[in-house]
């Protein structure tokens, strides 16, 4: 027999709330004044693998009515395939879903049953209207993540439909039926896909204002929200054919090119392909050892499900802010299963390597999209962006200012919102881009944006027309940008600005700018450089931050000179000039002079942020900017004419000139530091008990972290004191490198800088008592290295005792009767 009305309650475990609902649902429908649709009706129960008494109380219910029919799953496969079983059983000319906590009463029935009645074929009732009616509402931070859940899903899924998720709806039957078979979700997201389903077969769908409380119990989670869209993105997928993955005008030319950026960053690396575990960049000091650590520590937090932010393998016992530090979740979490199966050398040389060709090839599709339509010359321009002198000096172990690929994407979404097609879609994209980027790398996204203020303000001085027209979708395109980023970075930025171990700024010198001289030279690892002449110019091998040549400082002139009635590239020169400007610092020295001069970057340099940057890194800015001119010229030079002339082949041959000396060579690889084997060989687990630190001498610091080696070699097995890391320091808790100082890493990093052996007093062993008792130190530590005997003797007079000689170290067991 046919019915009226179908009214499909989904449950799992919901043995405390069913009763009463069906009871309910019952009464109401069962009153003898309400007539119309409930004049014959049928309640279909879903039973979605529940393991307590739902099934029971269902049963029950169908036995005292036989009107009432459970449907039961083999086992928990979540709402929407429960949604789906009870809709494909039902026989009515009108369907009604609703959750089993009655969040919105039966009663509104009569609300949506008028929307169908006025011609609508699904009306689903929501809470965001003026006119909804909420008696009681959820806790504001599970509001607030659930009104941005929603409006991400309703952006991105179905534009129009405010609330997508009310658990509360009225569908035709028939309709319903057909859209729910076609149905693929088992999750939260089958709400969006058969209003999907519904709006591309034309079916008008009303949304009506409902009463709405929430109920304790729910089994919605704020997060669920994501696994929506994610389910969302799944099916859109998996509806994908090979041809809608293809851009339009891609060509083999193009996977060309993306091959032989692969095959540049591959050979810029081959040094430690050749054995990943057993080769070291010399160059890059210390921080091969500390990235390695960091893609271990993020390894074996995602393996154990344990906080990826923070962590006490190193620093014991105070910790390390693991967001307050570098550590690249976005990297070092998918490449998580790389560092398990090959260990974190080899994920950290894949990531490196991987990252900086898909950055050239980022840059690339941008500067195609955006700058010349020439493959050949947005080649040529993405390979500067990507390749350039601070870039490969970056290369050696920093890899948050080389893997970038997520800055063209930024940069390409921001320059759809100023044309205005589709502000909010671009707006929420662009917002969910800038959280990934901040989980790559804060720095260069604030370098980044920099670069690009420097180049609007630019661009919107020489084209005021342009700026004006832009300038309100870009406002509200970044307001919806922002709205979409906050609630994703929200705590992970509370942890790093506010959380254990956190800081206010790193101290890196008073003056990190560049010399004008460095703008203009060759880096160490250009073809052109010299280790002496870059050494004297940068902080170090992996701040080379400039050394761009003068070969192409005069390019860029030139082509300047000869493109100058052209906006963009007024632009991008005034981009360029400015950050090398800034990249001067606070204060910097006229070569060949002792005159000093107030730098431009004094005014910034007290500012939020900007007090954290090494200001010589503003020069990486130039790279784009420099990379999009070239590529101007070229495309000029390649495509105005349908044969080359003499002009434009000297045209060329400067471009190359001017690129050949900055062409870098592969970074420099050494066998790297045998690992002991005390630690190598799990020794060290006799002497390292639960919750004690093995203590290194001396303690390891910026200077000296290869006992992170020695750790992520054992498996991250015990836990190091000292350590190489961003932490506080001080009342203040300003950011300085490595830990905290104490009396004893003092005393220990002084000898070894010395070779000297201090007279230990009785001060100076109380001082280490405390120092090793605060440590919770299991074990001291000496492996042999410069000055061993010094450090010995000093260890021995702390401790007034001798060493033991195990597994060729020097080792002092802190246990009791030892």
């Amino acid at each position: 027999m046919s019915v009226d009305l179908t009214v499909v309650v989904p449950a799992y475990n919901e043995e405390r709330r069913l009763g009463p609902t069906l009871e309910a649902i019952r009464a109401y429908l069962d009153d003898g004044s309400k007539e119309g649709v409930r004049a014959r009706w049928e309640l279909i129960v879903v039973d979605d693998g529940s393991t307590d008494r739902t099934p029971e109380i269902a049963v029950e219910a169908e036995l005292s009515d036989s009107r009432v029919q459970l449907v039961q799953s083999d086992r928990n496969r979540g709402k929407g395939h429960a949604l789906r079983l009870g809709v494909l059983a039902s026989r009515g000319a009108r369907v009604l879903v609703t959750d089993a906590d009655l969040a919105a009463p039966i009663e509104e029935l009569e609300c949506l049953d008028k929307a169908l009645t006025d011609g609508h074929v699904a009306a689903i009732g929501s809470r965001a209207g003026a006119d909804a009616t909420i008696e009681e509402r959820q806790h504001r931070l599970r509001e607030l993540m659930g009104r941005t859940g929603n409006f991400l899903i309703r952006t991105v899924a179905v534009p129009g439909i405010r609330d997508t998720q009310c658990g509360f709806k009225l569908f035709d039957g028939d309709r319903a039926r057909e859209a729910f078979a076609a149905s693929r979700l088992r999750g939260w997201g089958i709400d969006v896909e058969i209003l999907q389903y519904f709006r591309r077969a034309g079916w008008p769908v009303a949304e009506v204002p409902v009463r709405w409380a929430h109920q304790e119990g729910s089994k919605v989670r704020p997060f669920d929200y994501v696994k929506v869209l994610a389910e969302l993105t799944s099916l859109k997928a998996r509806s994908l054919r090979p041809a809608d993955l293809r851009p339009a005008d891609l060509r083999p030319a193009d996977l060309l090119v993306a091959a032989l950026f692969l095959v540049m960053a591959v050979a810029l690396y081959s040094g430690r392909w050749v054995a990943p575990g057993e080769r070291y960049l010399p160059d890059s000091l210390q921080d091969q050892n500390q990235w390695e650590w960091f893609f271990a520590v993020t390894a074996d937090n995602v393996r154990h499900l344990q906080n990826p932010l923070f962590t006490t393998l190193q620093n014991h016992p105070d910790g390390v802010n693991l967001m307050a530090n570098t550590v690249m979740l976005g990297l070092s979490v998918p490449f998580a299963p790389v560092t398990w199966l090959f260990g974190p050398a080899a994920a950290l040389n894949a990531a490196m390597t991987l990252g900086l060709a898909a950055t050239a090839v980022a840059w690339y599709w941008l500067i195609r999209r955006r700058v010349v339509r020439h493959r050949g010359a947005a080649a040529v321009g993405a390979a500067l962006a990507a390749f350039a002198p601070p870039m490969i000096s970056h290369a050696h172990a920093h890899p948050n200012f080389m893997v970038l690929f997520m800055i063209p994407l930024i940069i390409d979404r921001a320059l759809r919102l100023c044309e205005g097609t589709r502000v909010v879609r671009d707006g929420v994209v662009l917002g969910l881009f800038t959280a990934y980027q901040i989980f790559l790398g804060e720095e260069p996204l604030l370098l980044a944006a920099l670069g690009m203020v420097l180049f609007s303000a630019a661009y919107g001085t020489v084209r005021g027309d342009v700026a004006r027209a832009a300038l309100r979708p870009l406002a509200r395109g970044l307001g919806v940008a922002v709205a979409v980023t906050l609630p994703l970075v929200a705590f992970p930025l509370y942890w790093q600005f506010f959380g254990p171990q956190s800081y206010t700024s790193v101290l890196h010198g008073d003056n990190a700018g560049n010399s004008p001289l460095a703008l203009v030279s060759f880096a160490e690892r250009s073809l052109a450089g010299n280790e002496k002449t870059a050494g004297a110019l940068a902080l170090n091998p992996t701040e080379q931050n400039a050394f761009y040549g003068w070969p192409l400082a005069a390019l860029a002139f030139a082509i300047a000179v000869r493109l100058w009635e052209r906006a963009a590239v007024k632009a991008l020169t005034f981009t360029v000039v400015a950050a090398a400007f800034l990249s001067l610092g606070p204060r910097f020295r006229i070569p060949l002079t002792d005159i000093v001069l107030p730098g431009p970057w004094k005014p910034l340099s007290h500012l939020p942020l900007f007090e954290s940057v090494i200001e010589s890194r503003v020069a990486m800015v130039c790279a784009p900017a420099l990379g999009m001119l070239v590529a101007l010229a070229l495309a000029g030079l390649l495509t105005s004419a349908r044969r080359m002339t003499a002009a434009r082949y000297a045209g060329v041959a400067a471009v190359a000139l001017a690129l050949l000396p900055i062409v870098p060579a592969p970074l420099r690889a050494v066998e790297r530091a045998e690992v002991p084997a005390f630690i190598a060989d799990g020794t060290w687990k006799s002497y390292v008990g639960e919750g004690e630190a093995l203590v290194p001498v001396p303690l390891p610091d910026p200077a000296n972290a290869e006992p992170l080696h020695w750790q992520t070699t054992a498996g991250l097995g015990f836990r190091l004191s000292g350590g190489y890391f961003n932490g506080p320091w001080g009342p203040d808790r300003v950011g300085i490198y490595g830990a905290a100082p104490r009396n004893t890493s003092n005393l220990l990093r002084d000898v070894r800088a010395s070779g000297r052996a201090p007279q230990i007093t009785d001060a100076w062993r109380r001082a280490a008592r405390e120092d090793l008792a605060y440590w919770n130190a299991g074990v001291l530590v000496l492996v042999p290295q410069e000055h061993d005997a010094e450090l010995r003797v000093t260890v021995e007079e702390l401790l007034d005792r001798p060493g033991k000689w195990v597994d060729g170290v020097w080792i002092w067991d802190l246990h009791k009767g030892s």
